[in-house]
């Protein structure tokens, strides 16, 4: 049915271009949405007409050359791998090699309205989520008691299982090595760059009238990705606004009534507009504090020192992590050394009398190795970052890496602490008392008002976790979202997925209607779906105009801590933001997988 839908749009879409019909913008896209809606490609619509070269007042060509040349000129950009002759091959066989080249990241032409109140909301939790991450870190028997046991995340889902085995043996002295096999990780500090994600949803007054509120999506403590790149698009989207502001004033003006109401009046001001974007600032210099505190605890080596990111083989998205290292040079003066979790079970070696983390020379000679004092991951969040299997060699470079001294970012306790269950039973009443003591209750009050409505389905679901699925099944499967621990986009259900997924794993009894889940749902959440305003937006992928329509956004609020291993928090601060946009008919929400683009706030 899906393909006979996008086959009868395409015939209109000629039979409009044929005859000059005044629908053809209308069919065209109508035809993207169907396209995206089956996750394909959208140049394949751009292959069959070109988009308008103005909406309104706005000249399309002319922004989108400009977003173009700027992103090539401020390394907006994404790698592109592509296969070209080999010309120094003297054989015939017409062999081939792989060749990066760049182009520009998926993006919104224009910022997205965004309420200035709720902007600085975000901004105001972060350093109260930074602090929760680290105190739930050190808890082991809060992340036992939450993700283990009987029914449990871990009876169903072998990655976080082995995840918290890890944990268990090297930060509780669990396994059968001993509390001496993990006294280097115990000692070393932490280093978080978090960032949480939100979505205003809508809500409606006494009197009737709809208001939008920010409620948390997820919260990321490994591989948050997009920081670099965000400074950039904020850059790009103020330069825009500003020297097209008559041009595109209308076209923003429309969609601050679509978030604030219709008879919001716009007015300029310091707190209106694209704001700075901090990251590229405040991320190096979170890992420059973490450096610093490395080389003030541990005396100095014959070797050279290093901060290691740890990469995807293949990875497409390293601008956005090359702003960060060159960074971390021109600002710090400190060398970046990038290396996956395959290469690192031979490149690494740890030091079991000192646990000191070395990178070995390629050469063998002891002097010429340089001695890790980060390790910044930007893999391991997905099992596919271990192809080797459960005992294979990826796992062994993540034991490696964390039974040794260098601070990590994030560590275990960290990595866990953002998994979908923990935020689920964050949000039980009483389990963030646990973690902030008397006079924070403010603190608590704030973190627990941006939680929307999530539930359990495994054995420690409430009735009121059961009500929740029993609504899901019986209709109301468009309120809510099932959710895996799992990051990077892609995995979760919504709509007739969602029931179907659920219905193959319950039972109910038919004399008492009970609801009995089957263990696989336990590596499960859900989660109340949010409801953010739709506003018009102009998205680009690949430099290309990939289409006009009504749009969602999702922003992101970066985080860095570092904390000492005894828990003495050295730096805690909100580290920048993120937006992303995508089509309203568009379910997930990742910039990677291709679900969505770039953007930045408007703040209105």
């Amino acid at each position: 049915l899906g393909q006979l839908k996008l086959f009868l749009c395409f015939l209109l879409v000629c039979k409009s271009m044929a005859f000059g019909h005044h629908r053809t913008s209308f069919a065209f896209h109508i035809f993207c949405s169907l396209i995206l809606a089956a996750r394909l490609r959208i140049v394949t619509c751009l292959a069959i007409m070109s988009p308008p070269s103005t909406i309104g007042d706005i000249p399309l060509k002319q922004l989108a050359n400009h977003a173009n040349s700027y992103a090539a000129a401020h390394g907006l950009q994404v790698e592109k791998r592509i296969q070209i002759d080999d010309s120094s091959s003297n054989s015939s066989s017409g062999e081939k090699k792989e060749a990066s080249t760049y182009q520009c990241a998926p993006i919104s032409l224009l910022p997205n309205a965004f309420p200035a109140t709720e902007f600085e909301r975000a901004k105001s939790l972060a350093s109260n989520f930074n602090e929760l991450v680290d105190r739930i870190s050190r808890d082991g028997d809060f992340l036992q008691s939450t993700l283990g046991g009987p029914g449990g995340v871990t009876d169903a889902d072998p990655y976080t299982r082995k995840l918290l085995q890890l944990y268990n043996e090297i930060y509780c002295g669990k396994g059968v090595n001993g509390e001496e096999w993990g006294k280097f990780a115990r000692e070393a500090d932490c280093l978080g760059v978090q960032r949480s994600d939100y979505m205003l949803n809508s809500k409606k007054d006494e009197q009737d009238k709809i208001y939008y509120e920010l409620k948390q999506v997820e919260l990321n403590t490994i591989a948050s990705s997009f920081a670099g790149l965000s400074v950039n698009v904020a850059g790009l989207h103020r330069h825009l606004t500003q020297r097209f502001k008559n041009e595109v004033a209308d076209f923003i003006e429309t969609n601050e009534r679509a978030v604030m109401g219709q008879d919001y009046v716009r007015s300029d001001g310091e707190d209106k507009g694209v704001p700075i974007n901090p990251a590229l600032t405040c991320i190096p210099q979170a890992m420059n504090v973490a450096y610093d505190q490395y080389q003030s605890r541990f005396e100095k080596s014959n070797s050279d020192r290093v901060i290691l990111f740890v990469v995807q083989e293949g990875e497409t998205n390293t601008v956005d992590q090359r702003f960060l290292e060159f960074n971390l040079w021109e600002r710090h003066n400190i060398p970046v050394v990038r290396m996956s979790l395959t290469a690192a079970h031979t490149r690494l070696e740890l030091d079991e009398s000192t646990g000191t983390l070395y990178i070995k020379s390629n050469d063998g000679n002891e002097d010429k190795r340089q001695e890790v004092s980060v390790v910044y991951f930007r893999a391991g969040y997905s099992p596919a970052d271990y192809p080797d299997g459960d005992d294979g060699i990826e796992w062994l470079s993540r034991e490696k890496i964390e039974r040794s001294r260098a601070t990590k970012c994030p560590c275990l306790g960290y990595h866990l602490a953002g998994t979908k269950k923990v935020q689920q039973e964050l949000a039980r009443p009483g389990t963030l008392e646990r973690f902030f003591g008397e006079g924070r209750e403010a603190d608590v009050e704030s973190l627990r008002g941006a939680f929307a409505g999530l539930y359990s389905l495994g054995s420690d679901a409430t009735p009121g976790d059961i009500d929740a699925l029993r609504d899901a099944l019986s209709g109301g499967e468009g309120r809510y979202v099932l959710k895996p621990q799992r990051e990077g986009g892609g995995y979760n259900f919504y709509g007739d997925n969602l029931v179907k997924k659920v219905r193959e794993n319950v039972m109910e009894d038919p004399s008492t209607k009970e609801l009995k889940l089957g263990s696989e749902l336990a590596e499960f959440i859900l989660m109340e779906r949010l409801f953010p305003p739709q506003q018009k937006s102009i998205l680009l992928r690949a430099g290309l105009i990939e289409g006009i329509g009504e749009t969602i956004s999702e922003l992101g609020c970066f985080g860095t801590i570092v904390s000492t291993n005894d828990g003495n928090v050295l730096h805690n601060e909100y580290a920048g933001f993120l937006l992303r946009t995508k089509f309203s008919g568009v379910d997930e929400g990742g910039v990677a997988s291709g679900f969505a683009t770039l953007s930045s706030p408007s703040l209105c």
